[in-house]
């Protein structure tokens, strides 16, 4: 199999993301069994898109998937998680301001990749442009991941802080990808 990536930090960026990836959404599996179907279906469905991205990664990687198909079909599969997780069924904050940043960065994600990916001529767009769609993402994750740490200790917090995370590294790799395309 011949890989798409000949710089060694681009096969870094994306084993990385493959590698993260995979262990976060293995964590969320195994919390979705030890809770039990009735109480995380949600994080099932929501693993169901992430596992679908990463394949996808891989195929890219490995030359299996076209860049047209690649960026179709993962801005369509994060488009769908930030649309549950983040504005259909957002995860509660207590603090209003806090859901309102987060659900106003959610919708400013959606709406980036939206006009980022979903578009053409989306190899015309500069770097910095295709870095901010992480950057948004990453802020987002943050602000999940402080407010999980306001709650006091319990058993749900670990696979929750997991979760915040796995579609951070999944649009690091969608960016480290499109990057190296537009090379």
């Amino acid at each position: 199999m011949k890989a798409r990536f000949k710089k060694k930090t681009k096969i870094v960026d994306i084993v990385i993301t493959g590698v993260a990836g995979t262990l976060s959404v293995g964590i969320m599996l195994y919390g979705i069994f030890h809770f039990g179907l009735s109480e995380s279906w949600s994080e099932l469905v929501l693993n169901f898109f992430y596992i679908a991205c990463f394949v996808m990664m891989w195929m890219y990687f490995f030359n299996r998937l076209d860049s047209t198909k690649f960026n179709y079909w993962c801005t369509i599969c994060v488009g769908i998680t930030i649309l549950l997780r983040d504005i259909l069924f957002p995860p509660p904050i207590a603090d209003n301001p806090l859901h309102l940043v987060c659900l106003t960065l959610s919708v400013l994600l959606l709406v980036m990749l939206t006009f980022f990916y979903a578009r053409k001529d989306w190899k015309s767009y500069s770097k910095g442009n295709l870095w901010m769609i992480f950057v948004v993402d990453l802020v987002i994750a943050m602000i999940y991941n402080y407010v999980v740490y306001l709650y006091p200790d319990n058993e749900y917090r670990n696979y929750l802080v997991t979760e915040f995370w796995i579609r951070p590294t999944i649009t690091y790799g969608l960016v480290a990808c499109f990057v190296s395309e537009k090379e």
